[in-house]
């Protein structure tokens, strides 16, 4: 078997991303209405810049996380490496997938366009069911 590849999608980051701005935003709004803050929308045009700024700064880096799967092992950024006879559990976070050890270390493969089919990939190589 090659190596497959898992490589974030930049449409999903920026759809992750949108979606955090809407939640920073109500967040902001919410808080601004409950202190009785006469200018609630300001909580929206706050959270949309932090959320904005963030992944914007971000964006480079995060885009250029790669996980590899041989035969054996699971390898990722910054040296991260497991064995895929390790893994105990697999479980989909929108659209993450994330990687939990028998030692418990826990590890996340983001912004996969196709979540669900990396999950599936992962689970046949690992023998992990649920």
């Amino acid at each position: 078997m090659s190596d497959t590849v898992f490589r974030p999608d930049r449409t999903q980051y920026w759809r992750d991303q949108a979606w955090l701005a809407a939640g920073a935003m109500a967040i902001g709004m919410a808080i601004l209405w409950a202190m009785g803050n006469p200018h609630v929308w300001t909580g929206a045009v706050g959270g949309l810049l932090a959320i904005g700024l963030r992944a914007g700064v971000m964006a480079s880096e995060e885009l250029a996380h790669e996980w590899r799967m041989s035969n054996s092992t699971l390898s990722g950024p910054s040296g991260r490496q497991v064995a895929l006879s390790e893994i105990a559990r697999l479980r989909r976070l929108g659209s993450a997938v994330q990687v939990m050890t028998k030692a418990g270390d826990k590890y996340m493969i983001k912004f996969n366009a196709d979540a669900a089919a990396v999950l599936a990939t992962l689970r046949r190589a690992s023998g992990v069911m649920a």
